[in-house]
């Protein structure tokens, strides 16, 4: 017998035992036992017991796990070799239109009970939602396949032997190195008591190598889901390039100049939009596109999509609510056409959902976080060529925004900043500091590379081409 308008707890599944189950585990999938990863019948057990637990109306369970190793080394040397595991399970009960989390770390009976318990009392003490909206039912997924068994696999000598031969590069000419490499692997799983159950995996790898010398430097980093696409000798060779072409770098006037942008620095620059195509942020007048949706606000050449299903992102193929995610367009041609929304900000502007909100309860609604610029066809060397004078920008650092509704930000070049005459990359110049309208740069922009996986140390990662822009403000040369 149930309580009227409560989800009867689903019946209680057989299962091995703990110890049974890892061997089982270890024998069909060493990949995943490597990086202490759970098979998606522990997920389905962890949760069918939180729901036999749980007097809620409804219950969310989302569990998270992850296990990233890094090797950090500096002055041509391994310095640091970490591990860490982590395993996060958590609980949202809804109580006749109150809801909350509460989270836990530990799987067995008491602690699944008493986080339970605790989300409960939480739920029962705060005051009620009125958008709060019914859990799904379950859902469909497309299939994505982020997983590979050689990331997750990949040991600490792995690294160690990559990093030797990226110091060696290093010693033999002269410089110093510095950087990381990481390898890695998550999980995630979302199930709820009206029978939604979606699981994702994933692995990372991430090499980032900065080449020093007493007057200059080079920067060059890569991400990717499998560790065999991810080179380090080319990052390294790329480093040391910038690091010995910005010798004795020059200093020149601030002011406005045409500027070629790698892709890590237009990442870093374009990530700040991402929050401005939330339909909670037009709803509350925070985003720089009020009063410019259906506009032309950005150049001809610019098309942003979101997009999960690109097979150069990562990310699981449903929301924090377990509704599948849509491929979005964002902008079209220069034109901001669309937003992502959640169930309860569709609700409220008239739109259908997206498939982008995050984990409730949260106050920012939804956000695009598989941001891809549709690129053109122009190599870094063709900007290069058909610039009379500018500034080759490697990577940028230390952003803010300065502006949210103009969406100016600042910030300083760094690790291989060069200027430009007739065509070709004369010297390095000392960094600079810009203040810039993102909206202007992406109305300005001239040029347009392939669009390529990046990332860079301010932003997450994206799809982003390089850029030749003119126009492009720098205020004053840094110290360094």
């Amino acid at each position: 017998m149930t309580t009227p308008g409560k989800m009867p707890a689903p019946a209680p599944r057989a299962h091995p035992t703990a110890e049974a189950h890892g061997e089982a585990r270890l024998q069909q999938d060493p990949a995943l036992a490597a990086v202490h990863l759970l098979a998606e019948t522990e997920l389905q057990r962890i949760a069918e017991k939180i729901f036999a637990f749980s007097e809620a109306d409804e219950t969310e369970v989302l569990i998270d796990a992850t296990c990233d190793t890094l090797t950090r080394f500096a002055n041509n040397a391994i310095h640091q070799n970490v591990a860490e595991q982590v395993l996060t399970v958590s609980v949202r009960p809804v109580f006749d239109g109150r809801t909350a989390r509460a989270t836990t770390n530990k799987t067995d009976d008491d602690s699944l009970r008493r986080v339970v318990e605790l989300s409960s009392a939480l739920a029962r003490s705060v005051p009620r939602s009125p958008d709060l909206l019914p859990m799904l039912g379950p859902q469909s997924y497309a299939k994505v396949q982020r997983f590979f068994e050689a990331t997750a696999l990949a040991t600490p000598e792995e690294r160690a032997r990559a990093v030797h031969r990226v110091v060696g590069m290093a010693t033999e000419n002269g410089l110093t190195a510095a950087g990381i490499f990481s390898t890695g692997a998550m999980q995630s799983a979302l199930a709820n008591s009206r029978g939604l159950f979606a699981a994702y995996r994933q692995t990372r790898a991430e090499f980032s190598v900065t080449m020093l010398r007493e007057d200059s430097s080079g920067w060059a980093k890569a991400n990717a889901p499998d560790v065999d696409a991810i080179v380090p000798e080319a990052l390294a060779e790329r480093a040391m390039r910038k690091a010995a072409a910005s010798h004795l770098p020059r200093e020149i006037e601030p002011g406005r100049y045409t500027v070629i942008l790698e892709p890590a620095a237009v990442l870093d620059l374009v990530g700040f939009l991402f929050y401005d195509f939330a339909g909670t942020a037009v709803l509350d007048r925070r985003s720089c596109f009020n009063e410019r949706l259906g506009k032309q606000v950005l150049g001809q050449n610019i098309t942003l999509w979101d997009d999960v299903y690109h097979p150069l992102q990562l990310g699981a193929p449903y929301d924090g609510e377990g509704l599948p995610r849509q491929k979005v367009l964002l902008v079209e041609r220069g034109v901001p056409r669309n937003l992502v929304y959640s169930r309860a900000t569709a609700k409220k502007m008239g739109a259908q959902p997206t498939g982008h909100g995050l984990a409730l309860p949260n106050e920012w609604g939804e956000a695009p976080v598989n941001l891809v610029f549709e690129g053109g066809n122009s190599s870094l060397e063709e900007m290069i060529a058909s610039t009379k004078r500018g500034i080759l920008a490697t990577r940028l650092w230390y952003i803010r925004e300065v502006d949210p509704y103009e969406k100016i930000l600042t910030g300083m070049t760094r690790d291989g900043t060069f200027l430009i005459e007739d065509g070709q990359v004369v010297s390095g110049i000392r960094n600079m500091r810009f203040n810039q309208s993102i909206l202007e740069m992406l109305s300005k922009a001239e040029l347009l590379g392939p669009a390529v996986r990046s990332t860079g140390e301010e932003a997450f990662e994206m799809v982003v081409p390089p850029m030749k822009v003119h126009d492009f403000h720098f205020t004053e040369v840094t110290k360094f």
